[in-house]
């Protein structure tokens, strides 16, 4: 069973984040923020993205601001990004060898939800967990767990590929083997081999060889 993050690994949603976040610059008479900038924020999530977009503010009031940003993301979702090249071939090798896929993400549930039949998937994907369907998210690991207690497998009948550290942190917690989605969003520090994946692939069309996958513990 192959359970995937979202944004960063199966999605380059940057083009919508980007698309939002520059509407809110916009509100604020601020000037608009070029992918390249944000592109890196985006695994981190919602304050993140506005803590690079609102530097001068402080944290208090930037948080203030997730709502409204949700709000807007919610109107831009699938508008202007979509699923990274040779995600979809991946998906159909996946589902042509008999086997099934999900996703476990800290988006909240709700935008995940939405946004699965913008992409075509809301009848494939077999299984979702947003960053709100339990009371902890990644890098803890239960949203993992309850991803494979979903489809009655253990943590190793799954393995987990992420492009942010957090969800190799998740994985290895939950005992569940891991590929480091090389493709994704990191910032210039971050630095994958650190992470300790079993696996780390620079391209989803590495992952069409079925050798490339870490086996089961």
């Amino acid at each position: 069973m192959a359970l995937f993050d979202l944004d960063g690994t199966l999605l380059d949603s940057a083009p919508d984040f980007v698309a939002t976040l520059n509407r809110m610059l916009g509100e604020h008479g601020e000037s608009p923020m070029p992918i390249e900038a944000l592109r890196p924020h985006v695994s981190k999530g919602a304050r993140a993205m506005l803590a690079a977009g609102f530097p001068r503010l402080d944290v208090a009031t930037r948080d203030a601001m997730i709502p409204a940003f949700l709000e807007v993301y919610q109107q831009e979702l699938a508008r202007h990004g979509g699923p990274f090249e040779d995600i979809e071939p991946l998906l159909e090798a996946i589902e042509g060898a008999g086997c099934r896929w999900g996703i476990v993400t800290n988006k909240p549930e709700y935008l995940a939800v939405q946004l699965l039949p913008l992409l075509g998937w809301q009848r494939r994907c077999a299984v979702l967990v947003g960053g709100d369907t339990l009371p902890v998210r990644k890098p803890h690991p239960q949203p993992l767990l309850h991803a494979a207690s979903q489809l009655g497998l253990g943590a190793e009948d799954c393995v987990y590929v992420g492009d942010d550290e957090r969800d190799i942190l998740a994985a290895r917690a939950a005992r569940m083997p891991s590929i480091a989605a090389l493709w994704g969003y990191r910032l210039a520090e971050d630095d994958p081999t650190t992470w300790q994946a079993d696996v780390s692939a620079a391209r989803p069309q590495a992952l069409l060889d079925p050798a490339a996958w870490p086996k089961a513990r």
